[in-house]
């Protein structure tokens, strides 16, 4: 191939948005990644280098085509936008940060919601965008997010949300807060309508979303060495001025502490969210079902 042939080249002319993990500098490309002098092999898109298992990100609809094996998908809400209803300034408006993230990113805002398939499972799912002001959640997003659950207790599906965000979005304020309710208060109701919710935790799951319908799953599921927690690391160490464990928020020391139901490699997320939909449906229906007539059958025990 000519990343084999012209490495140097390739290198040069086709080598962009490097970023820096583990003391290395990695970039996409067409399913390799320079490190070290030398292309690395990444299956076409998982987006992980397997030798060292870097996780790159994602964006939103390269998630859900990896959770849906490449599944039609619908999209729904694409068209709320927020009208900046604080009028909030910093060094620069939010109504322009807005604009220019739309521009940059052909999005509403940073999260992606539809209906598509699992397996032969019908599903709501979404995800966010990190890259769209850090994914953060205000009205439009915490809608978005709702408008899942709404379908799903419309239509009696599973909801499947993968997170990435820096928590709720302060140019929304308090009005971002309220998007931590609202959410909430739908997953009850999924709850007593007893359909399925698992939350899938990427890097980074923080603030508000994680205080909220991210950890609040039915199923929790976080990808390898993914920065899970309410507030980082460095402001929790200078609050209570000790030295943290190592891996504190990481997934594997959440999973061992409880938070976290199981760590799955990005390749294996699809088959294992298959999996546990199955086994939980099927319980669904055999609960719902007992028997004919809806009468649980009678055993030779009586």
């Amino acid at each position: 191939t000519a990343v084999q042939k012209y490495p140097e080249l390739v290198k040069k002319y086709f080598m962009t948005d490097c970023i820096k993990a583990s003391e290395h500098k990695f970039a996409a490309l067409h399913g390799a990644v320079w490190s070290g002098g030398s292309f690395l092999y990444v299956p076409a898109g998982v987006h992980v280098d397997m030798p060292l298992q870097t996780y790159f990100r994602m964006n939103a609809r390269e998630r859900i085509n990896l959770l849906t094996s490449g599944a039609e998908f619908k999209e729904y809400g694409q068209d709320l936008r927020s009208n900046d209803p604080l009028e909030f300034s910093d060094l620069k408006k939010y109504s322009s940060r807005l604009t220019d993230s739309i521009i940059k990113f052909g999005m509403n805002d940073a999260f992606v919601s539809g209906t598509s398939r699992v397996g032969e499972i019908p599903v709501q799912i979404g995800s966010f965008e990190f890259k769209f002001m850090g994914g953060s959640m205000g009205c439009v997003v915490g809608e978005r997010v709702t408008l899942l659950f709404e379908n799903a207790l419309k239509q009696e599906t599973p909801v499947i949300v993968v997170s990435a965000s820096g928590g709720a979005r302060m140019q929304e304020s308090i009005l971002s807060l309220m998007q931590m309710a609202k959410t909430s208060a739908y997953i009850l109701q999924m709850r007593e309508a007893g359909l399925p919710y698992i939350s899938v935790l990427t890097d980074p799951t923080t603030g508000g979303v994680a205080a909220s319908f991210a950890m609040l799953g039915d199923i929790i599921i976080a990808e390898p060495n993914a920065l899970i927690g309410f507030a980082g690391p460095r402001v929790i160490e200078q609050t209570i001025r000790q030295k943290l464990p190592e891996g504190f928020q990481r997934s594997e020391f959440l999973l061992e502490h409880g938070f976290v139901d199981k760590v799955v490699h990005r390749g294996e997320l699809a088959s294992t969210l298959e999996s546990l939909l199955s086994m939980i449906l099927f319980r669904r229906l055999k609960k719902k079902s007992p028997g004919r007539g809806g009468k649980a059958r009678k055993t030779s025990r009586g």
